[in-house]
């Protein structure tokens, strides 16, 4: 499946279960692990795990298997890894503490150039 349409499939399972705040981050270029980051929020343990469960049911229906789900047990953070999108379902509190948005907007060039 083209990225593209796996980043629609995501977006579109995160919004039926109402996630918040969905961010897309383009991370080509700055890791070798995957090109696209969708970042959500669920207002609880019981919604972050619903919503990332939602993500993996679409995607399988869709023929993609997830390679690895991790953080489910505990649903503070749940990571969905659909190899060229990687999906992060947090609490709120979570997701201000790792700021990953931050973390993931920081261009390696700019800070090249700087040096």
């Amino acid at each position: 499946m083209q990225t593209d349409k796996l980043k629609k499939l995501v977006i579109s399972a995160i919004e039926d279960l109402k996630g918040e705040n969905i961010l897309e981050i383009d991370v080509t270029g700055k890791t070798s692990v995957t090109d696209v980051m969708i970042i959500a929020s669920g207002t609880s343990g019981r919604h972050v795990k619903s919503i990332a469960n939602n993500v993996a049911e679409e995607a399988k229906k869709a023929g993609i298997r997830p390679l690895g789900v991790e953080g489910d047990d505990q649903a503070e953070w749940v990571l969905v890894d659909l190899g060229d999108v990687v999906v992060h379902v947090m609490q709120p509190h979570i997701r201000e503490f790792y700021d990953l948005e931050k973390l993931w907007s920081f261009d390696v060039s700019e800070e090249r150039n700087a040096i």
